[in-house]
């Protein structure tokens, strides 16, 4: 488990998140089973990459926010324990503290260093693009169209306007020329075929149903994760008011430190959630939840409708509208992330 997973949790402790049913298992037809086998080491490699950099990111920023305010505590600490007067018996190691400052502050700087030298975030958006449209590749096949001649490799800008979706071009295009001839001679006759044509559609209903119950989980995560730190944040701020005030009758250093640290740590937390577009990822999966299932409908009603080209046509019409949603839906997460390129914090 990463360090942001690990911050994660501690701060939802004791807090019973949604768990919605798991969704069917996808079961592709026949004719895809071959082409999702073989784009499956591209997407596995993509989607570790994609893993291994997205956890260095994100742990990356939560670890800045909270050091910071570490640092902080180490300052104040040292006058607080009274170990800055010449008359404690702890004054010749007072000087441990600031040290301990200046170590956090060093690991704070390696962290934005490294990060930003390795460009930890687009290592992971790229990846995360190409894992993404990696893994969608077979669900798109049947909809390319492999009789034009000297067509875009890339399937995507076949079926969509290449404009308004991040394509990926250089790694998706190659896996795509590498299986162009596989595919086709696959999905010769598909849409003639009401077998594949029903099971394909099934297929794509059980992988919307993945996406929509993944959403809901995500969406559950993030309302609970901010009302946890709003609630954390209202605590902290709340004890700095009264230590505030305590301090103008009672003339404590303990006073100093409440007044000092706990803003100090309200305002990491408050960063760290605000990096990670905690609201804006609940939004935007709550939508998501809804406008998933309307694409599930639509292509349960297409399949629903009597045999024949318009009903194939019916089902392809639907299909291509929601993969165009999840294209849509990655292209606003990349919207949504990529403004908080480095400096992290």
């Amino acid at each position: 488990m990463a360090l942001h997973e690990k911050i994660q949790r501690l701060l939802l402790l004791g807090i019973r998140l949604e768990a919605p049913s798991q969704a069917p298992a996808p079961t592709p037809p026949q004719r895809l089973v071959m082409l999702i086998e073989a784009v499956a080491i591209a997407h596995q490699r993509f989607d570790e990459r994609a893993v291994h950099f997205g956890h260095r990111y994100r742990s990356g920023f939560w670890s800045i926010y909270l050091l910071s305010a570490i640092a902080v505590l180490c300052a104040i600490l040292p006058l607080a324990l009274g170990w800055d007067s010449r008359l404690h018996a702890l004054h010749p190691y007072a000087g441990l503290w600031a040290v301990a400052e200046v170590c956090l502050i060093g690991i704070v700087s390696a962290i934005y260093y490294f990060g930003h030298k390795h460009d930890w975030q687009g290592e992971w958006l790229r990846a995360r693009t190409t894992a993404e449209l990696t893994w969608y590749l077979p669900l798109m096949a049947p909809l390319v169209d492999f009789t034009q001649s000297g067509a875009e490799p890339n399937w995507y800008t076949r079926v969509f306007d290449p404009g308004q979706h991040p394509i990926a071009a250089d790694e998706v295009a190659k896996i795509c020329a590498l299986h162009e001839s596989s595919a086709s001679k696959a999905l010769d006759g598909a849409w003639d075929d009401p077998a594949f044509v029903a099971g394909y559609a099934q297929w794509t209903v059980d992988v919307l149903e993945e996406q929509r119950h993944y959403h809901r989980r995500i969406a559950s995560k993030q309302k609970a994760l901010l009302h946890r730190v709003h609630a954390i944040n209202f605590w902290l701020f709340g004890l700095t008011a009264v230590g505030a005030l305590a301090h103008l009758l009672v003339h404590t250093l303990w006073l100093s430190l409440i007044t000092t640290f706990f803003p100090a740590l309200g305002a990491s937390l408050h960063g760290a959630l605000a990096q990670s577009e905690a609201y804006r990822l609940r939004v935007t999966s709550e939508r998501l939840v809804g406008e998933l299932q309307g694409a599930v409908v639509a292509i349960r009603a297409a399949l629903s409708a009597e045999h024949g080209p318009p009903r194939a046509v019916a089902i392809r019409a639907s299909i291509e509208e929601a993969l165009e949603l999840i294209l849509e839906e990655h292209q606003d997460w990349q919207m949504l992330v990529r403004p908080h390129h480095l400096p992290l914090a």
